[in-house]
């Protein structure tokens, strides 16, 4: 039997925040120092296999990402593919920050949940599926998709149950790489949030939400 294999990576490590927790446009942020060392590790880890194709959601921390770990293959945006749209932090009220950014993936996470007051999980799963479905459509044998911790997990929850589900506990550190193959019986997951700078997670416990609300707090509790 033959399958087909996809590389699934999280974009390197971006500052979504500023020294003193005032948000950033998301949309804009560039790989960190720190990311661009996520990506050289990637680079290195995925050295002497031949990729047909770089998929990613278009925006500047994947594009990056791609270009680092794959510079011989020129990479595609698939605007569908982006990122959960935050909305305001400055609308979540102070009893409900902390929830909001600790437990936006947590379980199995329902279609009506929004991330951090912005847009569904339902929103999210109605545009990354139908995408997914085009990519398994389209012709190639080993790929690269550089996507985000919220679009990773949309496509693993699918790979491992085959449904329409969105499990939060599976952890997407900077710059990790997911391996799945693809063949008629379904997917495969053969790995997940392998982080090739930091193999066995030894850098810390707190999930990445819990990094961000902690980078965040110091310019709300300022305000």
């Amino acid at each position: 039997m033959t399958r087909r294999r996809l590389y699934l990576m999280r974009h390197a490590h971006v500052s979504y925040f500023e020294a003193d927790g005032r948000p950033r446009r998301p949309g804009d942020v560039p790989l960190s120092d720190e990311g661009r060392e996520q990506a050289r590790a990637a680079a290195q880890a995925l050295a002497g296999i031949e990729l047909d194709r770089v998929l990613t959601s278009g925006l500047p921390r994947t594009l990056e990402t791609g270009r680092v770990v794959a510079p011989g293959v020129e990479p595609e945006a698939w605007p569908e593919l982006r990122e959960l749209e935050p909305g305001r932090l400055a609308d979540i009220p102070d009893g409900q920050l902390e929830a909001a950014f600790t437990g936006a993936f947590r379980g199995a996470v329902t279609d009506e949940t929004r991330f951090l007051g912005g847009e569904t999980i339902g929103s999210l799963l109605d545009r990354v599926l139908p995408a997914l479905d085009r990519v398994v459509a389209e012709p190639w044998e080993t790929a690269l998709a550089v996507l985000h911790g919220g679009v990773n997990r949309a496509i693993l929850s699918h790979a491992l149950t085959g449904a329409r589900t969105f499990f939060g506990a599976l952890e997407q550190a900077p710059g990790c790489i997911n391996v799945l193959d693809l063949g008629p019986d379904g997917w495969i997951v053969r790995a997940v949030n392998y982080a090739p700078s930091d193999p066995v997670h030894a850098s810390g416990r707190a999930t990445t939400m819990e990094l961000l609300y902690e980078e965040y707090l110091p310019f709300r509790r300022s305000r």
